[in-house]
């Protein structure tokens, strides 16, 4: 039997010896005294006895036996050489009794060169074992700003607490990631059980991986893995076994291509006209009827109780009417888990629901589950730059309106200090933040912006712009049915207490949605011929009337008229609201001149503008609630991580 494998081996190794020198590369082991030849080491450690994952080994200390291993170290040697004798002695022994003497290796960028033991190793490899003991000493690389030594440092943070070599990421910040899906902090010791578990779990998806034909991609196993739990979720993956994440490996596998890609988003900012024309009557491949359409929209809160909720409420109301006797709409509330969500999406598809409305970011990760599950059903999730493509996201930008508003409350404030409430620092609010900065400068250069949150524990944010004496204060986009007050939009505090409301940003989610519907029903949305691809979000503006802005009837006629030039600009897109130069606060140049900001650089905006007074909160003093949306699309949380 030995002879018979060994035989094996060495064709394997003639193969791989064979297509590296056909590719014009090294084809014996690397050999780490080389490489250390020009590398600097800042310091040594001496791990002990661990567990080597094999495919971590990849050469030898010294250049010594080097040549008699392929690249892959299978064996180059001929069957009747004293090497090949020895390789098979130590196969038996492998299949008779088992390998339990420990191998000698040295650790070097989490790659493993072994100094003692390198025929057990081929062996092992051969017999495709998980890993193998091994006493091992780590060098650590004089710490560079290069990226490769960047992830090393990463990884070496990890360690620390994990004692593990499971994983190995390419982006930075995937640690940190992984661990707030693990639901661990980062300076959490793990115990013997984690380790155990999260071995056992990495072991089972790295099978899964490779019958799945995973190394036909770039994407590194560690790399899926993290795909994989960030949509199903450790407590599910932990105790999966390899067939299971096969089966669901299958399923999502258009979720790993698109990682495979670079988790490419497209950004898709204006509608596609639909044209009436005798072909556009025949329907095209992927349309459908609106008679066929029946739609659910899911709710974290109820619309009484959240102005987001209500929002997406009158949206829903809209297509009733829209589309009156044609489409059907249901609405499911008070989904504020990932299991209430996903018991939502099961009940609307068990009524016959073919079309799915999410409202919330914090549900995109259920959505994306739901959607794997039931290919059929088109399911759409409110949120922004989130690479996903068995899902489509939407969002609004609502920057533009805030650019209004800024200019509205210059123009009728006497002061040059201005008040402005935002709720969470994520995606999208820093530009909402900004553009409203912007457009008061526009119309008064010396105009201070003061910014308090609302989602900060133990604080008012009102009531410490009262105590400033700021009367003139932009704050929430619409009212809460169930606390209704006039605290919304731009108003002004009056000196008897009351308010007067001045302007309105709004949301016209009853149009978006009428739009998304056109496009399904004309098989023209971009979704159909991107799926695996790319992920598509709808970042529809002005020019798409999904956003707007309503002015008090006793506005000035001037300042209305200005309003109305620039809104009518933006919409032809004749105007931007992120033209250069925009400093940062400390006098930071963040867009030249004749320049303007790109749509990448406004959703992930992570800066103030110089003329606001305020800073971004960090993660612990939020409320719960903001933390864990911030977790999910926040501008502060793994700064180095693309979301």
């Amino acid at each position: 039997m030995a002879a018979t494998d060994y035989t094996a081996a060495f064709k394997q190794g003639r193969k791989s010896y064979q297509a590296a020198l056909t590719r014009g590369e090294y084809p014996y082991l690397p050999v780490l005294d080389d490489i250390l030849s020009y590398t600097e080491i800042a310091s040594i450690d001496n791990l002990g006895l661990i567990d080597i994952t094999l495919s971590k080994i990849i050469g030898t200390k010294t250049e010594g036996r080097t040549n008699a291993f392929a690249n892959n170290f299978m064996p180059l040697l001929p069957e009747d050489s004293e090497f090949g004798m020895k390789w098979s002695l130590l196969y038996d022994h492998q299949i008779n009794e088992g390998i339990r003497d420990p191998i000698v290796a040295y650790e070097f960028m989490n790659q493993f060169y072994v100094q003692e033991g390198n025929k057990r190793v081929s062996v092992m490899k051969y017999l495709k074992t998980y890993s193998i003991p091994g006493t091992v000493t780590r060098l650590i690389p004089r710490k560079t700003e290069d990226n490769e030594n960047r992830l090393y440092y990463e990884f070496l943070d990890f360690y620390a607490v994990s004692q593990s070599y499971d994983v190995w990421f390419s982006k930075e910040g995937s640690y940190k990631k992984l661990l707030k899906l693990m639901g661990k902090k980062e300076d959490e010791p793990w115990d013997d059980d984690d380790r155990l578990t999260f071995h056992t779990a990495c072991y089972n998806f790295s099978e899964a991986f490779r019958m799945a034909h995973g190394e036909k991609l770039e994407l590194s196993v560690s790399d899926a893995f993290l795909v994989y739990v960030e949509i199903y979720g450790y407590d599910q993956v932990k105790g999966e076994r390899e067939q299971e994440m096969l089966t669901a490996l299958q399923k999502m596998w258009t979720e790993i291509t698109l990682a495979d890609k670079g988790n490419q988003v497209e950004l898709v900012q204006n509608p596609a006209e639909t044209k009436s024309t005798l072909l556009g009557r025949l329907l095209p491949t992927g349309a459908i009827s609106p008679e066929n359409l029946k739609i659910a929209f899911i709710y974290t809160k109820t619309p009484d109780t959240s102005s987001w909720a209500y929002a997406h409420e009158l949206g829903r109301m809209y297509i009733e009417q829209a589309y009156e006797g044609k489409i059907k709409t249901m609405a499911f509330d008070m989904a504020d888990s990932d299991a209430e969500v996903a018991d939502a999406i099961e009940m609307a598809i068990e009524q016959g629901c073919n079309l799915i409305f999410t409202t919330a970011a914090q549900m995109v990760n259920q959505s994306v589950r739901s959607a794997i599950l039931h290919p059929k059903v088109k399911i759409y999730n409110c949120s922004i730059m989130m690479s996903y493509s068995s899902i489509c996201t939407y969002y609004a930008r609502m920057y533009e309106s805030k650019f209004l508003m800024g200019a509205i409350a210059a123009a009728l404030s006497r002061t040059d200090r201005l008040g402005y409430v935002a709720d969470y620092p994520i995606y999208g609010t820093l530009a909402n933040i900004n553009a409203f900065a912007l457009g008061a400068k526009m119309i008064n250069p010396y105009v201070k912006i003061h910014l308090e949150w609302s989602k900060i524990k133990g604080q008012d944010a009102r009531e410490r712009l009262n105590q400033e004496g700021i009367v003139f204060v932009s704050d929430n986009d619409m009212i809460t049915p169930e606390h209704a007050s006039r605290a919304y939009g731009l108003y002004v505090k009056k000196e008897d207490g009351t308010l007067d409301n001045l302007a309105t940003p709004i949301w016209h989610w009853g149009k978006f949605y009428e739009r998304i519907i056109k496009n399904i029903c004309s098989g023209s949305g971009e979704e159909s011929s991107q799926k695996g691809k790319t992920a598509v979000n709808y970042w529809w503006g002005m020019s798409a009337e999904v956003i707007d802005v309503i002015c008090s009837k006793t506005m000035p006629h001037g300042t209305y008229r200005l309003i109305e030039f620039l809104k009518n600009s933006i919409r032809a897109d004749a105007f931007h609201p992120f033209d250069g130069p925009i400093y940062a606060q400390e006098g930071i140049l963040q867009c030249k001149e004749n320049e303007s900001l790109g749509p990448d650089e406004i959703i992930t905006m992570d800066w103030l503008a110089e003329n606001v007074v305020g800073r971004i909160p960090e993660l612990e003093e939020l409320t719960e609630e903001a933390q864990a949306l911030v977790r999910l699309q926040g501008i502060k949380v793994d700064e180095n991580t693309e979301k």
